[in-house]
C-alpha cells in the first residue's frame, strides 16, 4: 500500500480546452519545505502561462516533471512527503506516476460542456462547474469587452471546489448570439439578470471584469435582492482616461499584424500573448455580426471625445451589498484612478489571468 503521508502535486485543469501543460520553470528545489499556497511552478497552456500553487505541505522529495516537458491533466509533477518516508517508497510512487503517463490512462473525455439558455430572444452560452456538495450562493463570472467565458480559465476551477460557478458569454461574445441590440449597459445588465432567472439562480456573488464589472454594478442597482456580493476587476466607469487606442483598434483589427501589438497592452508581461490567443481572437472577430457588435459596444464604453461613457460609482451609490474592487498596478487599458479604494495586484488589465491566485484567495475570503 502507498504511504498515506505521500502527497502528489498534479497537473491542474485550467479551462475547458486545456489537455496538457508545459513545465516552464520550477520555483522550488528537491529538499525544500513547502506550504499550502506556495508558488511551485509556471505552466504554459494553449492560452497563457499560469503559476501553480501548492495544495500540499511538507518536504519536496522529488520533482517528476522536468522543465520543457509537456504532460496531460492529472499527471504527477512532484512528490511531497516527510523525511521519514523511505527513498524506496518515493521511487515507487515516481515509477507508478511515470508509467501512468506513458500508458495514456490520464486522457479524459468526459469534460463538462457549455450550455445555453434563451434570454430576451438571444442565445446565451455559459459553462457551469460545481462540486458534489456546493456551499453558499453560486458565483457568476462576467467577462469584459472582447472577452468570453474562457477569460476565467484560471479562476473558475478553483472556486468550483466549494461553490457552483457559472461563466457566461455576454451578447456579442463567445458562443452567445452576436446581436447586442442598442449595446447599452441596461441591455447587458438585463441579459445578466435574465440569465440568472433562466438558470434558476435566486441570488449570486457577481464577479465582473472591465465592461463586465459595470454590467454587474448595473444589475445590482436594478435587482439588489439577486446579488450577494460584487467583485469588480479593473472596472469601467471609475474615471481616468481610458486607452481609447486599444479599444478602437481592437474593434477594427482584422489581421495578426494589427491585433498582436494591441493585445500586448492587456498584460503587464506582453509575452503572455501567445499565438493561440491571437488566433482565437482573430477567429472570433471574423464571425458574422462580431464587428458590428464591437462597434456598437464602443458607444457604451467611450464618448466621442474618448472619455469613459459609464459612471459606475453612481450605479453603486444605493447598492447595499459587499463591494470589492481589484485593480492591476500595471493596467494600460484602464489605469487605476486616484482615490478609489481598491485591492492592487501585480498584473495588467487582466488580473484574472496574470494574478489569478491572488484573486482566487480574495474571492474565497469574501464568499
Amino acid at each position: 500500500m502507498t504511504d498515506d503521508r505521500i502527497q502528489k502535486v498534479t497537473m491542474p485543469k485550467w479551462g475547458l480546452s486545456m489537455k496538457t501543460g508545459k513545465i516552464i520553470e520550477w520555483f522550488v528545489d528537491e529538499g525544500d519545505t513547502i506550504s499550502k499556497g506556495d508558488d511551485l511552478v509556471d505552466i504554459d497552456t494553449d492560452k497563457i502561462a499560469g503559476t501553480l500553487e501548492s495544495t500540499a505541505e511538507g518536504t519536496l522529495r522529488r520533482i517528476v516533471a522536468q522543465v520543457d516537458s509537456e504532460l496531460p491533466i492529472g499527471a504527477t509533477l512532484a512528490v511531497v512527503a516527510p523525511s521519514e518516508v523511505s527513498e524506496d517508497d518515493i521511487e515507487a510512487v515516481v515509477a507508478e506516476a511515470l508509467a501512468e503517463i506513458e500508458s495514456g490512462a490520464l486522457e479524459v473525455d468526459d469534460e463538462p460542456a457549455p450550455q445555453t439558455v434563451e434570454v430576451g430572444g438571444r442565445t446565451i452560452s455559459y459553462l457551469t462547474l460545481a462540486p458534489e456538495e456546493p456551499t453558499g450562493d453560486p458565483v457568476v463570472l462576467v467577462h469584459g469587452y472582447g472577452g468570453d467565458k474562457n477569460s476565467w480559465l484560471f479562476v473558475q476551477q478553483p472556486l468550483a471546489e466549494t461553490h457552483t460557478v457559472h461563466a457566461l458569454d455576454l451578447p456579442g461574445h463567445g458562443a452567445s448570439s452576436k446581436d447586442v441590440g442598442d449595446g447599452s449597459l441596461d441591455t447587458l445588465a438585463s441579459t445578466l439578470l435574465g440569465f440568472l432567472d433562466a438558470a434558476g439562480i435566486a441570488r449570486a456573488h457577481l464577479v465582473g471584469h472591465s465592461l463586465g464589472a459595470a454590467v454587474i454594478a448595473a444589475a445590482a442597482a436594478s435587482a439588489p435582492n439577486k446579488v450577494a456580493s460584487l467583485t469588480l476587476l479593473a472596472p469601467a466607469g471609475f474615471g481616468g482616461r481610458p486607452n481609447a487606442g486599444y479599444l478602437r483598434g481592437f474593434a477594427t483589427a482584422q489581421s495578426r499584424r494589427e491585433l498582436k501589438p494591441l493585445l500586448g497592452d492587456l498584460f503587464a508581461d506582453p509575452d503572455q500573448v501567445t499565438r493561440q490567443l491571437v488566433d482565437d481572437l482573430l477567429k472570433y472577430k471574423r464571425l458574422d455580426g462580431v464587428p458590428a457588435a464591437l462597434s456598437t459596444l464602443l458607444g457604451t464604453l467611450l464618448t466621442d471625445s474618448d472619455e469613459q461613457a459609464i459612471d459606475t460609482p453612481a450605479l453603486l451609490k444605493d447598492v447595499n451589498v459587499p463591494v470589492t474592487i481589484v485593480w492591476g498596478r500595471q493596467d494600460k487599458i484602464l489605469p487605476p484612478p486616484d482615490g478609489v479604494d481598491a485591492e492592487l495586484v501585480d498584473s495588467g488589465h487582466m488580473p484574472q489571468m496574470e494574478a489569478a491566485n491572488d484573486l482566487v484567495h480574495l474571492l474565497q475570503q469574501r464568499q
